[in-house]
C-alpha cells in the first residue's frame, strides 16, 4: 500500500498560486482522480471556508484541515490541492512527505495580488492592507513548503500548459532515478502535437511567437504576421541556399511582393557595411513605410535586421524567422537590436519589439554540431538563473539534446521562451531585472572580442563565461564549489568550452569595461546565489583577478 500511496500528488502553495487550476489538469493528464482538501472540508461540515473562519475561528479550521489531510493522503491514485496553511500543521506535514510526492507552486506577492484581488472568499485577506497580508504569509510559510516539497515550480511563467509539461517531466525523472533501468522518455515529438504558441505581453507592443516544425512554408501562418503588401528578407550565405527559395514562395502564394538581401555569414559582419548594404536595398527597391522586414537566419541577421527595421524610416515592421537554436531560444525575443563595434560587443543598437517570432524548429536538422551546442549554451543559462528545475531537467536530458531529439528541443524552446518573454515583460529595457540574462556574458563578450568576433561562437563564450561567473561566485562565497562542478560538467556535456583563453589580466579588464551593465566604471558581474537565482553586482578586485588566473 505504500508504494501506491507514492503515486500521491500533493500541490502545497499560498492561496493564488494555481493549485486548483494546475491539479485538475494534472490528474486529467495523469489519469488520476483529482481532490481539493477545502471542497471536501466544506462537504464535511456543510459549511463555506469563510463562514468556518468567522464562526469557529482559525484554530478550528485548522483542526478540521488537519484531519482532512491526514484522511485523504491515505487513499491511492489522487491528485490534491491543499489549502495555503495546511503545511502550518506538523503532523500534516509528515502526512505529505511520508504519502506522496509534494508539488510546490511558488507564486510571487504580486502575482497573487492579482489573482486575488476581487475574491471575496479569502478570509485571511479581508484586511485593511491585504498586500502586507500576504507577504507575512509569504514569510511565514516559506520554509514549510520548502521543508516538504519535492518539486518547486514557479508560477510567474504565462503558460499553464507547459507548467503542466513541467511538472510531468520533473516526475518523470524522479521515477526514472529510481529504476536504475529506466530510461527517461522525452517531450511528445513536435511532428505529434499542435505548434506551440507562446506570447510576449508589452500592453501595445505585444508579439506572438510561434514554435513548431515546417512553419516556413505554412504561407496562411505568414499572412497572419507579416502585414503589407511588399516585404524584404534578409538572410546570410549559409542560410539563403537552405530556406530562402520555400520562404519567398510561401510568401509570394500569400499575396506578397518579395525581395532579398543575402549578407556575408558570421559574427564579424554584424557591423556598419552590413546595416548599409540593407538600406541601400531598400532605398533602391523605394520601399516605404508599410514594407515589413523578415530576419530568416541567427542571431546576427536577427540583431541586423531589426536595427535596420528601428532605423529605416524612423521605424517599419519585422517578423523573426530563427533559424539556430540560439536564436530561436534567446536572441529574436524580446527586442534587442544592433551591430558590432571594433571596441565592444552590441554597443551600438535599439530596443525594438518585432511583430512576431517564427520559430520553425525543422531548420534545426540542418544545424550544425557546433551551432547547435552554441545555442544549448542560452537554454542552460535560463536554468541556471532562474529555474533550477529545468538546469536539472538539463542535466538528464543534455544526451537527447545533443542527439536532436524533437520533443525534448521543443520543450527547451518554449520555456526558453517563456523564461525570457516574462523577464522582457518586466524590464523590457533592461533597467534592472533584464540584466540576469547576461549571465556569462560579461565574461563572453570579453572573449568575442578579444579573440576577434567570429573565431568563437557566441554560445562558445557565453558557456565558458558562465563557467566563468559560476567560479566568481563560489569565490564570493554565493554558491558552493558543488554547484561550480554542476554548470562546469553541463556546459563541457553540451560540447561548448570550460577552459577560457589567454587574452592577458590588462586586456581582460580593459574588455569587461566596455560593458552596457558597467555603471561609474565599475564591473558588473551576473553571478549564482543560489542556482537558479540570480545576482547583480560587482566584485573584489582580486577575487575577479583570482578568476581570470584560474582561467576555469
Amino acid at each position: 500500500m505504500a508504494e501506491n500511496l507514492k503515486n500521491n500528488i500533493f500541490i502545497v502553495g499560498l492561496m493564488g498560486a494555481g493549485k486548483t487550476t494546475i491539479g485538475r489538469i494534472l490528474a486529467r493528464k495523469l489519469g488520476q482522480r483529482f481532490v481539493d482538501s477545502d471542497h471536501e472540508i466544506e462537504a464535511r461540515t456543510g459549511a463555506s471556508i469563510p463562514w468556518i473562519f468567522e464562526i469557529e475561528g482559525e484554530q478550528s479550521f485548522r483542526r478540521r484541515e488537519a484531519d482532512v489531510i491526514r484522511d485523504l493522503t491515505l487513499q491511492q491514485g489522487i491528485v490534491m490541492a491543499t489549502g495555503g496553511g495546511a503545511i502550518l500543521n506538523a503532523d500534516s506535514r509528515a502526512y505529505l512527505k511520508a504519502r506522496g510526492t509534494v508539488i510546490y507552486l511558488r507564486a510571487n506577492v504580486n502575482s497573487i495580488m492579482t489573482r486575488t484581488s476581487h475574491d471575496k472568499s479569502r478570509p485571511l485577506l479581508q484586511t485593511a492592507d491585504p498586500r502586507k497580508r500576504i507577504e507575512e504569509l509569504a514569510e511565514q510559510r516559506e520554509p514549510f513548503y520548502m521543508e516538504v516539497a519535492d518539486v518547486v515550480i514557479d508560477t510567474g511563467r504565462p503558460n499553464v500548459q507547459s507548467m503542466v509539461q513541467t511538472i510531468l517531466m520533473q516526475l518523470a525523472s524522479r521515477a526514472c532515478a529510481a529504476s536504475p533501468n529506466c530510461v527517461t522518455q522525452a517531450e511528445p515529438s513536435m511532428n505529434e502535437q499542435s505548434n506551440i504558441l507562446l506570447s510576449v505581453d508589452l500592453d501595445e507592443r505585444s508579439y506572438p511567437i510561434v514554435i513548431g516544425p515546417g512553419l516556413l512554408a505554412d504561407a496562411a501562418l505568414l499572412q497572419r504576421h507579416i502585414g503589407g503588401s511588399k516585404v524584404a528578407i534578409v538572410s546570410n550565405t549559409t542560410v539563403a541556399p537552405l530556406y530562402l527559395a520555400p520562404l519567398r514562395q510561401a510568401l509570394a502564394a500569400a499575396g506578397k511582393e518579395v525581395i532579398s538581401i543575402v549578407l556575408p555569414d558570421g559574427e564579424e559582419h554584424k557591423n556598419w557595411a552590413s546595416l548599409m548594404q540593407i538600406f541601400d536595398t531598400l532605398l533602391a527597391h523605394k520601399c516605404d513605410r508599410k514594407t515589413t522586414l523578415v530576419a530568416l537566419g541567427g542571431g546576427v541577421i536577427g540583431d541586423l535586421t531589426g536595427y535596420a527595421a528601428a532605423s529605416y524610416m524612423r521605424g517599419i515592421d519585422f517578423v523573426q524567422i530563427p533559424t539556430t537554436l540560439l536564436s530561436q531560444v534567446d536572441s529574436s525575443v524580446g527586442g534587442k537590436t544592433g551591430i558590432n563595434h571594433p571596441l565592444g560587443k552590441n554597443m551600438i543598437g535599439a530596443f525594438y519589439q518585432p511583430r512576431a517570432v517564427v520559430a520553425d524548429t525543422s531548420t534545426l536538422e540542418t544545424l550544425p554540431a557546433r551551432e547547435l551546442s552554441a545555442g544549448l549554451a542560452e537554454v542552460i543559462k535560463h536554468g541556471a538563473i532562474i529555474d533550477a528545475a529545468f538546469f536539472e531537467w538539463i542535466e538528464a536530458n543534455i544526451g537527447k539534446l545533443m542527439a536532436r531529439d524533437k520533443g525534448a528541443l521543443a520543450y527547451a524552446i518554449a520555456r526558453s521562451c517563456e523564461i525570457k518573454a516574462d523577464v522582457v515583460r518586466q524590464d523590457e529595457r533592461e533597467g534592472g531585472l533584464r540584466a540576469i540574462l547576461n549571465f556569462g556574458h560579461t565574461f563572453g563578450h570579453a572573449i568575442e572580442a578579444g579573440m576577434g568576433y567570429g573565431k568563437w561562437l557566441h554560445g562558445e563564450a557565453v558557456g565558458c563565461g558562465m563557467v566563468m561567473a559560476a567560479d566568481l561566485s563560489c569565490r564570493l562565497g554565493l554558491v558552493d564549489a558543488a554547484t561550480v562542478a554542476r554548470v562546469r560538467a553541463l556546459v563541457a556535456a553540451a560540447g561548448l568550452p570550460v577552459t577560457a583563453p589567454d587574452l592577458g589580466t590588462a586586456r581582460w579588464l580593459e574588455l569587461m569595461e566596455v560593458d552596457k551593465k558597467n555603471e561609474g566604471g565599475a564591473i558588473k558581474f551576473i553571478l549564482l546565489k543560489p542556482l537558479g537565482s540570480p545576482s547583480i553586482g560587482t566584485a573584489p578586485h582580486e577575487q575577479v583577478l583570482a578568476t581570470l588566473a584560474a582561467g576555469v
